[in-house]
């Protein structure tokens, strides 16, 4: 589905260059659970940014269903993440005047009534039904991140790509948090950076990375079939 091909990412300053991504290949498949893991400045967010398509690699190239995001015009890149992807980040970006629904539709394809029922619905399935129409000051660190897994959410997008999602979140948040988002694998693939392995104990893929580079690949599913064949 996603594929990204000896993808780099050199950032320039002044004569000096550095690779925060390094010549890096990842395949992501339909409802799969991908976890990018590694410490600050390992290069796991800058390689979310480039599959989703929020950066432009300095070489190689992303391709969705076989397209390349290279060729693509500006326009049609943006429709294409609004469309296909939905984004989790650290910090939840609510924009503040708006309610907790209205957060939602921002990222509805169409402003109606039925995809104002579906946003509330999701909500309501979040543990948020009795505060659709706060605004993101009067709720708690974690319910704003709960609004914006349901923004994420709300137009079933193909991946969900979450960069830090519990990264401001207490343990027990975070927990619950990363368990609402494994449960997207249902409609969807998740892509999620971290620096804590504990959030990953459920991934089908954990890469590990370091200095913008690839330093292990383990196949959970791979060595879960093993096991239960050996």
């Amino acid at each position: 589905m996603l594929q990204g091909e000896h993808l780099t990412l050199t950032y320039r300053d002044g004569e000096s260059t550095l690779d925060a991504v390094n010549d890096v290949s990842l395949s992501v498949e339909d409802h799969q659970f991908i976890g990018i893991l590694g410490p600050s400045g390992s290069g796991k967010s800058s390689l979310l940014y480039l599959l989703s398509g929020l950066r432009r690699p300095t070489a190689g190239d992303i391709y969705l269903d076989g397209r390349a995001y290279g060729k693509m015009p500006d326009r049609e890149r943006v429709a294409l993440r609004r469309s296909e992807y939905g984004f989790v980040f650290q910090q939840h970006f609510l924009i503040n005047y708006l309610t907790s629904l209205e957060n939602v539709m921002v990222s509805s394809p169409v402003q109606d009534k039925a995809h104002a029922e579906q946003a509330k619905a999701l909500l309501t399935d979040l543990g948020l039904g009795e505060k659709l129409h706060r605004f993101p000051y009067e709720l708690s660190g974690g319910e704003r991140q709960r609004v914006a897994i349901a923004r994420a959410m709300v137009h079933r997008p193909r991946i969900i790509f979450a960069d830090e999602p519990t990264g401001l979140l207490d343990r027990h948040t975070g927990l619950q948090v990363m368990g609402l988002l494994r449960s997207y694998r249902d409609q969807g693939s998740l892509i999620a950076v971290t620096h804590n392995p504990e959030i990953l104990t459920e991934a089908d893929l954990v890469i590990r990375m370091r200095d913008g580079q690839v330093i292990k690949v383990e196949d959970r599913v791979a060595r879960k079939t093993e096991e239960a064949t050996a």
